[in-house]
């Protein structure tokens, strides 16, 4: 295996850390396509559920090319350990569930993807787990909700689908000091574009159908964190429950890993090139970038994240039927409410991602019927253009002639 020396940047880490070579000595990382693991004796297998010596016992448990994403991802975010899941959503119930009991109190970020919110909102509370939302936004929310105890925070920054922005630090602090683990969401950002550990978080989970797959083949998620909480408050919750990661996955995903830097790059690049082009249509109201100038909370973006990212989001004057109009004009855009593809997607939350957290609450969040949510792919971001382009003139032609 390779040395895990501090030295070693991310994009090298993302093609050799965590490589377990078997006595063949493949140069790819192996694929062990196997349920269950056979002993050399009785007692190897009575000492292995012990705990007394390390052995591979069932995949549900662990996996050798699980194991090796696993290690990649901890050296890529610099956490002491990782275990992986088979979907975001199943990493973001295994962090919140595995710590959490009865009479216990969350406090979370209004923003949040919808199924996340569901789990606050509706979930917890059948388990007598008291939750409070709070707008990410705003530190003196979180100041007023963490003056009371509390035992987790869950967050994410920037924010589904509004990109917005949570100070990390300022809101660990206040977390930390109520007695509360604090949980990121770092999906959007990516381990490459922003380090919530360092910022003082406990946990970050991640959905790595998105960026660190990629190209929109598998499904999978990540939480990492402290070794001592993996091991005694995740891992028992995991084993027992079974949200258990596919050999097959995981080696797609070790595969998406080696092209991140690449990927993400492109994808930042082009994204930044897309938005400053839809903010001079006047078709559109306005425009939801990090790095933008008129990004609201620019500069905490940038003293927490290294790049702006790949989604863009924006917001169609018109409504539902206007944005409908310009989503049915793209040609090379197609509508999926998937995101962090190598294929830009357009996604219009209020009718699908953010559907079932209500009209009112999506009103508190900005997302109106005519905001779009856009994840910039690896096209030429001037094909990217020219599509938009003809689709929002198309889609005026279109409301004009009525």
């Amino acid at each position: 295996m390779m040395s895990n020396s501090p030295t070693y940047r991310p994009a090298t880490l993302l093609v050799h850390g965590g490589v377990d070579r078997s006595p063949h000595g493949e140069t790819a990382e192996a694929l062990y396509l196997t349920s269950g693991f056979v002993y050399d004796s009785a007692e190897q297998a009575e000492a292995t559920f012990k705990g007394e010596i390390e052995h591979y016992q069932y995949s549900r448990f662990g996996n050798p090319t699980v194991a090796m994403l696993e290690k990649r991802l901890a050296l890529l975010e610099g956490a002491e350990a990782c275990r992986a899941t088979a979907t975001g959503m199943a990493a973001v119930h295994a962090a919140l569930l595995s710590h959490l009991k009865a009479g216990d109190r969350v406090v979370a970020s209004r923003a949040l993807f919808g199924s996340c919110h569901w789990i606050v909102s509706t979930l917890m509370p059948r388990y007598g787990i008291a939750t409070q939302f709070v707008d990410g936004g705003d530190l003196e929310q979180w100041r007023a909700a963490l003056a009371t105890p509390a035992s987790l925070v869950l967050l994410e920054s920037p924010s589904n689908p509004m990109l917005e922005i949570v100070d990390l630090a300022a809101v660990a602090k206040l977390a930390h000091a109520a007695g509360a683990i604090v949980v990121v969401d770092n999906v959007f950002a990516t381990p490459l574009l922003q380090k919530p550990l360092e910022l003082g978080a406990d946990v970050v989970v991640y959905s790595c159908t998105k960026h660190i797959d990629g190209q929109g083949r598998v499904l999978g998620g990540a939480v990492l964190g402290r070794k001592k909480w993996v091991e005694e408050v995740l891992q028992p919750f995991i084993r027992n429950t079974g949200p258990a990661l596919s050999a097959f996955n995981a080696w797609l995903l070790l595969k998406g890993l080696e092209t991140l830097p690449l990927r993400l790059a492109a994808g930042c690049r082009s994204a930044a090139q897309v938005a400053d082009f839809l903010a001079g249509r006047p078709e559109i109201a306005r425009v939801w970038y990090p790095t933008r100038a008129d990004h609201p909370q620019r500069a905490l973006a940038m003293a927490q994240m290294s790049d702006g990212g790949t989604l863009v989001t924006f917001e169609i004057a018109g409504g539902k039927e206007a944005a409908f109009r310009v989503m049915n004009a793209l040609r090379l855009v197609r509508v999926s409410n998937n995101l962090g593809d190598s294929k830009s997607l357009a996604t219009h939350p209020a009718t699908t991602t953010h559907m079932r957290i209500g009209a009112e609450e999506r009103a508190r969040l900005g997302i109106t019927d005519g905001v779009i949510r856009l994840s910039v792919g690896l096209e030429d971001p001037a094909d990217l253009i020219d599509d938009l382009a003809q689709a929002l003139t198309f889609a005026s032609l279109a409301k004009a002639a009525e």
